[in-house]
């Protein structure tokens, strides 16, 4: 049999909930993506949580909270302890994700699922590859190897390729195939036959419309839905600024922002346009500051401007970086652009702007993203306005006058508490460690009833109450009694349901908390946080009618459904495992794959294991020393290739070895190896002085020769088989010319 792989969806399986996989090859368990949602419930984590002790390595694909959100706490409350893999920007990306995940909670409420320091720890054990690094695993892993490709979609996002004995396991979720402004596609067509490939249906439905339908208003609902279209998101914002409204738009915290920067920035030298555009999140400086310095990892046009005029993309010049929304509140009032964290709306400043802005009929919210299942962005771009909206208005307010000193107090209580069980435990011990021992009732050193008074002598008042305290080099006989705590007598009345209490001791006067509020709010009204360092939470929820408009915008940077269906058709793996989408679009691609792509289609649930180990068989054979003497390799590329004759046989220890024929060879068909791409032969024969052009899908060389593939993957719905390269024209001086032209271009075997 082949290799041994098995898949188990711990999450984000016929749902839209955080992705996290484990796949097993050959007894080695990889975690792939370790997501986690904006709610940060740990409910999700619970099948993670079973396995996380037998993982062996980690691999992410994403630089957002959907693909790595989990890992500090996984790291910190799981026991997952392996390490880590992914590219420089999802490592550098993703911890800053991470910090302003944690800010913004932090700073409304006790967030205490995971801290700062835990977030650093667990990107401390972080392995960066670059893009087709193939990385060789060691130890338990021994012959398997990893390398990251490009997905597009998010800055550093991966396609993983896992290898082991030549088979490879593809893992490509939430890739792009089209190229953008700062992200080349994905390179996800260019593996072909793979054993195993696990992908996502999540716009399985989700078809771009023709480019003379991409726009589509429901005026009755006041809701815009507007396709991927980059100037429709311009249109919408230029319109709302010169109305002298203000623009919201919720973004992820270094994601698909990059993309909307640039084409803000752009956007804004065109046209000259003088409206303030803030980007507003606890980590914007220092996204921006990377960023830079990841131009390697974008697309070729941002690095070709780059290497020829050292012009960086990022030097944003039209765009004003806030790490803290006072800033923004101490703007020129005016219309303005702001771009804040979370795309959400559960916490983070654009929920605290929405609020703020959401009332007012001039101002425009716009959505670049479907919100993720059950948070507000949600349920208002499924719901649309205008409505009422109750959310919940949590923040984090300083301690002042009497509640203030009252905390202090507690707090002194608490730590004089805790003090003293200490040292009782202490005492406790120490005691213990002596031991009773009946052989001291005769001593003479023993404390007796006579030396009362000398007792009294070592008995010292402490707060109302009294500690004995043992003299060193005196044990108190075995029949005496043992040092016990001090007892009170309880002398409260009791009844038939309990004890007696009064009502009024429990019931908080009114007078009292109008005094207490009076403190709280001061004489004007207003909080004096810079007298007071302790914080208290608070958790009002408030109304807020929606009458600004709604527009969702799909700029996600995902393939699309025909994308999607084009791209598996031309890559026809041998296995398909499909997860990360609705029941629907789960269903309806597993279909079509069934019918276009290949037998073997599954889609798991929840900790459901599927084995799609290969059913194809592979044998570890020896090249002997003397068949390989007589073998001359030729380079191809990266690897090194030679036809060999050869019998097996077996080496002494009963492995199988290729040995020399004893007979002459047999002669054999001339092989053409290599991979020729038409777009890569036009310019080579361009610069060998022949006119070719691109005609009906063939390429027309000089005017009478003609070059052109055909095969099944070049037939609708794709397949598998391989492809011919037909050159045709008339037996004439060119048509040799480039005949010998198109034959350099493979090896000849």
């Amino acid at each position: 049999m082949g290799t041994s792989v098995q898949v188990t969806p711990l999450s984000g399986v016929f749902n839209e909930n955080p992705l996290s996989y484990l796949v097993s090859i050959d007894g080695f368990n990889f975690l792939i993506d370790c997501g986690w949602n904006d709610h940060f419930d740990p409910s999700l984590l619970q099948p993670l949580s079973k396995v996380a002790s037998t993982i062996d390595a980690v691999l992410l694909s994403h630089p957002d909270t959907l693909h790595l959100g989990a890992l500090p706490y996984a790291m910190k409350q799981l026991g997952l302890s392996a390490p880590v893999f992914s590219t420089e920007p999802v490592y550098r990306l993703g911890l800053l994700t991470m910090y302003d995940q944690y800010l913004s909670r932090r700073q409304v409420s006790e967030f205490d699922l995971f801290t700062l320091d835990d977030i650093d720890s667990a990107f401390q054990s972080v392995t960066r590859l670059t893009y087709s690094q193939n990385y060789h695993l060691s130890g338990k892993g021994e012959g398997i190897v990893v390398a990251p490709h490009v997905a597009g979609h998010l800055l550093g996002g991966t396609v993983w390729k896992i290898t082991k004995d030549g088979e490879d396991v593809i893992y490509a979720v939430d890739y792009n195939r089209r190229k953008e402004k700062h992200l080349n596609g994905t390179v996800l067509e260019s593996f072909v036959r793979p054993a195993v490939l696990i992908t996502d249906a999540y716009n399985a439905l989700h078809n771009q419309p023709p480019r003379q339908q991409r726009e589509m208003f429901q005026d009755k609902c006041n809701l815009m839905i507007i396709s991927r279209f980059s100037a429709c998101i311009l249109d919408a914002i230029s319109k709302t600024l010169r109305a002298g409204g203000n623009v919201l738009l919720p973004v992820d915290s270094a994601g698909r922002v990059l993309e909307l920067l640039l084409i803000l920035e752009d956007y804004w030298a065109e046209h000259s346009l003088n409206y303030p555009i803030y980007f507003l999140t606890y980590v914007s400086s220092s996204t921006i500051d990377y960023v830079k310095s990841f131009l390697e990892w974008m697309g070729d046009s941002i690095t070709k401007s780059f290497e020829t005029s050292r012009d960086n993309a990022f030097l944003l010049k039209h765009v004003t970086l806030l790490i803290n929304k006072s800033e923004l509140d101490n703007a020129p009032d005016g219309p303005k652009l702001v771009l804040a964290s979370m795309a959400s709306l559960e916490a983070g400043f654009s929920h605290d702007i929405f609020v703020e802005w959401a009332s007012d009929v001039k101002n425009l919210v716009l959505f670049t993203e479907r919100g993720q299942f059950g948070t507000l962005a949600r349920m208002l771009q499924a719901d649309p306005p205008p409505k009422a909206v109750k959310v919940t208005m949590s923040r984090r307010v300083p301690l002042v006058g009497e509640e203030l000193i009252a905390y202090e107090e507690e707090q002194t209580r608490l730590k004089k508490e805790e003090a003293l069980k200490a040292s009782l435990v202490k005492e406790e011990e120490s005691k213990a460690s002596l031991g009773p021992d009946n052989n001291l009732s005769g001593d003479p050193m023993v404390i007796d009833a006579n030396n009362a008074n000398a007792s009294a002598d070592v008995v010292e008042p402490h707060g109302g109450r009294y500690r004995d305290i043992l003299i060193d080099g005196f044990v108190p006989p075995s029949t005496s009694v043992a040092p016990m705590f001090p007892f009170y007598e309880n002398n409260s009345e009791w009844d038939d349901f309990g004890e007696v209490i009064n009502p009024d001791d429990y019931i908080i006067k009114d007078e009292d908390m109008d005094q207490a509020a009076m403190h709280i709010g001061g004489d004007d009204g207003k909080l004096d946080e810079g007298s007071a360092s302790l914080i208290l939470d608070a958790k009002p929820s408030k109304v807020v009618q929606v009458k600004c408009l709604l527009i969702f915008i799909d700029y996600e940077g995902r393939a699309d459904g025909r994308s999607i269906k084009t791209i598996l058709s031309h890559v026809a793996p041998l296995k398909l495992v499909l997860v990360h989408g609705s029941a629907e679009a789960t269903e309806h691609l597993k279909q079509h794959c069934l019918k276009h792509v290949c037998p073997h289609v599954y889609t798991p649930q929840i900790e459901e294991t599927i084995d799609v180990t290969s059913d194809l068989c592979a044998y570890k054979v020896q090249l002997s020393e003397k068949l390989m003497s007589n073998v001359l390799f030729k380079k191809l590329g990266d690897y090194e290739i030679a036809w060999v004759d050869a019998e097996v046989g077996k080496t002494e220890n009963g492995m199988l070895s290729l040995l020399p024929i004893s007979t002459p060879a047999p002669p054999h068909k001339s092989v053409l190896v290599g991979d020729l791409k038409m777009a890569d032969l036009k310019p080579f024969l361009s610069s060998k002085g022949i006119q070719v052009e691109f005609a009906g899908g063939a390429l027309r060389c000089g005017e009478y020769v003609t070059i052109r593939k055909v095969g099944p993957a070049g037939q609708k719905g794709g397949g598998s088989g391989t492809q011919q390269i037909v050159i045709e024209g008339p037996l004439c001086e060119d048509y040799y010319k480039i005949r010998a032209y198109l034959y350099s271009q493979f090896y000849l075997l």
